[in-house]
């Protein structure tokens, strides 16, 4: 094949990827995504029922989906959200996710910080009192997982 031929055929294969990532980008509403919005996180049918408790939940006038679920920092959750979002497009397109959905280790750590951060005041005096020689630290999800979203 001849380079004119090469570089046909390679300017052809990009476009076509970047009309299909288009094309997923608007079909999967990716757009609703860099938004605070919370209806965003309810465009996957398996996230409509956390949307639902969300609703009903003492959180619901407080705080949104990327306030316990993002860093705090600029860098950190834009990061988180390019990262989930990838991450849940590859899952949802390739079928490869649990129902119930569930959180991942980082995930999870970025949602504990945030409680940390919203509740300082009880947190670090439950942590002083917690200050037993436990082998794990206190977790608040482990007692409050139903806080910020019903089940």
């Amino acid at each position: 094949m001849s380079l004119t031929g090469l570089a046909t055929v390679t300017a052809v294969a990009i476009g076509l990827m970047f009309g299909a990532g288009l094309f997923t980008f608007a079909y999967g509403r990716g757009g609703s995504y860099l938004t605070n919005d919370p209806k965003a996180c309810a465009n996957c049918h398996v996230m409509q029922e956390q949307f639902d408790g969300w609703t009903h939940s003492s959180h619901h006038a407080v705080a949104t989906c990327n306030d316990c679920h993002t860093p705090h920092d600029f860098a950190g959750k834009w990061f988180t959200k390019a990262l989930n979002g990838w991450n849940h497009s590859f899952a949802f397109t390739t079928g490869r996710f649990e129902e119930p959905i569930r959180m991942g280790r980082r995930n999870r750590a970025i949602t504990e910080s945030a409680c940390r951060s919203c509740h300082s005041e009880l947190t670090r005096s439950i942590d002083y009192a917690g200050q037993t020689g436990a082998s794990e630290p206190l977790s608040c999800l482990k007692c409050h997982w139903n806080a910020g979203h019903l089940h």
